[in-house]
């Protein structure tokens, strides 16, 4: 008798402390945004002024030499007559990329004469010839640009290859020997990496890869893109629960969880994506992922600046997530939000930014 009550005390304590456990649903996904922000010729005309007024611009210019003697000292210009403007290399490289992307589909370009005559002056065989040299100029210079500058000259070769155009296709012969060293260079560092570099800033080994893996893709380079998908799947696919809400850093201006998940949708299958991502970025597929675009206190600081350049890329990667009208709407409030400030005339974020809202909007397009 006495265990009879006992039992019949313990049960009540337990159903008197039991928290009834609703089942979450998920929300009903949202329509796909209708805001309007296109890339017209009047957007185009405005974008293009950008790397118009930076690529044959040589000072200021952070160089990144590290000297090893004293014949390596010399102005930016003579080292780098091709990627010598917009302040530095990689955003000299973009800057032509942007000109390339905007005259391949924007034929009634009001500057259209100015861009090709800097084309021209610019990507010569001989000038090419100088920056495969400089890899070369000392031990250190090797690893310059990696793999920042590396992917967005891959980008450049590539926009080039997909443009049926005579002139366009002089500037990819003459780009070739650049293209071809970078493309070894990927093959021979990406096996030494043994950890991914996860930043928000010029070293994200996700974003190097990916832009390059677009590169190997379109132009048939099945050695580069082995290499590639082989380190994406070593250094990402056991991952889960990526902390996206520690995000943005003070600068940042790529999301390392976003740009992980562009580089493993190419990678991957349909099914093995949908199947990787769902556990990665779980909150992307349950429509709760909440995302406020970066802020920039500071549009002359060059690198609290960085936080527009976030709001771009972060908008490139959702972008082609095509089945996620949550993904659409995000990337489209990131890159509305960003657009109308890139052209405040402050070189800091001038010499770049534009690079970047274009890229933005070329995903959008090819998402449609």
């Amino acid at each position: 008798m006495k265990n009879l009550s006992l039992l019949c005390c313990l049960s009540l304590i337990l159903n008197s402390c039991m928290v009834e456990v609703k089942k979450e649903s998920t929300p009903t996904p949202p329509e796909k945004s209708t805001k309007k922000i296109e890339l017209d010729l009047s957007e185009a005309n405005r974008l293009a002024d950008l790397p118009l007024g930076c690529i044959q611009n040589p000072l200021p210019y952070k160089s990144g030499l590290v000297v090893a003697k004293e014949s390596d000292l010399a102005m930016p210009i003579d080292h780098h007559p091709a990627f010598y403007g917009c302040f530095d290399w990689h955003s000299a490289v973009h800057g032509h990329w942007s000109l390339v992307y905007l005259l391949k589909n924007f034929p009634d370009l009001e500057r259209k004469d100015e861009a090709i005559q800097m084309l021209n002056q610019n990507l010569t065989a001989e000038n090419i010839e100088k920056e495969v040299a400089y890899f070369s100029i000392n031990r250190e210079s090797k690893s310059f640009e990696r793999l920042y500058g590396w992917a967005w000259l891959l980008k450049l070769q590539e926009e080039l290859y997909t443009w049926d155009n005579p002139q366009a296709k002089q500037w990819y012969k003459n780009l070739q020997p650049l293209a071809d060293y970078v493309s070894n260079a990927y093959q021979e560092y990406l096996p030494k990496l043994l950890y991914p570099i996860r930043v928000g800033t010029h070293t994200n080994t996700a974003f190097g890869i990916s832009f390059a893996f677009d590169y190997a893709q379109t132009v048939g380079d099945e050695e580069l893109m082995a290499s590639i998908k082989e380190a994406a799947l070593r250094f990402y696919s056991e991952d889960k629960d990526c902390p996206i809400e520690w995000e943005p850093s003070g600068h940042d201006f790529l999301s390392p969880c976003l740009q992980e998940i562009d580089i493993m949708r190419k990678v991957l299958s349909e099914e093995e994506f949908a199947s990787w991502s769902k556990e990665f970025l779980p909150a992307l597929y349950q429509q709760k992922l909440v995302l406020v675009p970066g802020q920039v206190k500071d549009r002359s600081d060059g690198h609290l600046v960085h936080l527009d350049g976030v709001n771009f890329s972060r908008a490139w990667c959702l972008y082609p997530l095509k089945e996620n009208n949550a993904a659409y709407n995000l990337a489209t409030d990131h890159l509305d939000y960003s657009l109308s400030k890139i052209t405040d005339g402050d070189y800091a974020g001038q010499h770049w930014l534009g690079s970047f809202a274009l890229y933005a909007f070329k995903t959008k397009i090819e998402a449609q």
